[in-house]
């Protein structure tokens, strides 16, 4: 009996191995910058990719571009453009990073108001982003905003029809309990329990190639940026980044990896690498957790590797996922690094792990300060 042909582990991505093995990599603006390139594997961007504009609205002041691009492997990336209605340029840039969220079926279309939002984009703005769409508020306030999916999330995500076979015995059992307890899941529900899965997978495979699943959203993340700053209404010398939980992490990988962003606001993803252990290790994803990171130094002390960004860092005081001295760690090491220069700016927020109204505002007043060089429209700060 001939056995059962293995499924792909990266299908959707199968030309993925040949261009990290055939390009070179992410050249960094500084040794302290391509020291953290180099650990995390990012590979060379390349020339920036045409852009395809799908269709623009307008709708409650908000003009939205849906875009798309086609990198150097896996599938299309789709993004969102969104800018204040009637507005012309030069306006400051914000790159809008969507978190993890254990939601890989979507991406960044939480961050978008759109006419057709999924219920999996709209689940996951209610309860992270208490209801709101991040990018578009943002851009209502002036700013064109750039989201887009990264690798391994919505446009971006792998093919798990035929998941492989470690991955089809754990979702297995997944679905299993579902039907135990008469739940019946959609297909985001399907997909996203069994990327978690994937992951770890993803991660061996990322590994084995010389990069991490870190250093491959921060492949997507540069592409990104260096799309918004092409547009001819975007200052190029005005460029900022916000993102929550797993988007905090990206903001500041690209803060240090790019000496274009100006200012980055970090939320719910910043402690120090030992508060993790033992117990908070099971509670963060690839993301966060690339091997040998903790030698250049703690998560904290990685702000000082870039160049030119200002940093607002938004702490939840009952996260979940970190632990309080961990946080309050890492905000004395910042400030004792930073000390000073204007570089940091950290707020302590009461409640769990999610990106409030107060700290979106707080967030916004942050940029338009860092960015636009405006007055404070109205300075909300968290409890220390």
């Amino acid at each position: 009996m001939t056995p059962a042909r293995r499924p792909s582990a990266i299908a959707g991505y199968d030309d993925w191995p040949a261009y990290v093995r055939e390009n070179p990599r992410h050249q960094a603006p500084t040794g302290p910058a391509q020291e953290l390139s180099d650990a995390l594997g990012v590979p060379g961007a390349g020339e920036r990719p045409e852009v395809t504009v799908h269709w623009e609205e307008t709708y409650d002041d908000a003009t939205t571009s849906r875009l798309s691009w086609q990198l150097g492997f896996g599938p299309r990336t789709t993004g969102w453009l969104v800018r204040p209605a009637g507005s012309s340029g030069p306006l400051p840039g914000v790159l809008a990073l969507h978190c993890h969220g254990g939601n890989k079926f979507g991406g960044a279309d939480r961050l978008v108001e759109l006419p057709d939002t999924h219920p999996s984009a709209a689940a996951a703005r209610a309860g992270h982003y208490d209801g709101r769409a991040v990018a578009t508020d943002i851009a209502r306030h002036g700013f064109a905003v750039l989201a887009h999916d990264t690798f391994a999330w919505g446009s971006r995500k792998f093919d798990l029809s035929t998941p492989p076979w470690r991955t089809a015995s754990a979702a297995g059992a997944r679905q299993a309990q579902w039907r135990e307890d008469g739940v019946v899941p959609s297909d985001a529900d399907v997909y996203n329990a069994a990327a978690g899965f994937h992951e770890d997978t993803l991660a061996k495979a990322a590994g084995l190639l010389g990069t991490s699943l870190a250093g491959m959203v921060a492949y997507d993340d540069l592409a990104a940026l260096d799309i918004l700053a092409a547009f001819p209404d975007v200052d190029q010398d005005s460029l900022g980044c916000i993102g929550f939980s797993g988007g905090g992490g990206r903001s500041l990988a690209l803060a240090v990896l790019s000496p274009r962003i100006r200012a980055a606001v970090v939320t719910c993803m910043m402690t120090t690498f030992e508060s993790l252990f033992p117990a908070y290790l099971d509670a963060h994803s690839w993301l966060l957790q690339t091997p040998g990171l903790w030698k250049l130094g703690d998560w904290p002390e990685l702000t000082g590797r870039a160049a030119a960004a200002r940093f607002l860092v938004q702490y939840a005081l009952a996260d979940e996922l970190f632990p309080e001295d961990g946080m309050r760690q890492a905000h004395g090491l910042l400030e004792s690094l930073h000390a000073g220069t204007d570089k940091y700016t950290g707020s302590l927020w009461p409640g769990g792990h999610a990106f409030t109204a107060p700290m979106q505002d707080e967030a916004l007043d942050f940029l338009s300060q860092a960015l636009a060089s405006r007055p404070l429209h109205n300075t909300l700060q968290g409890p220390t």
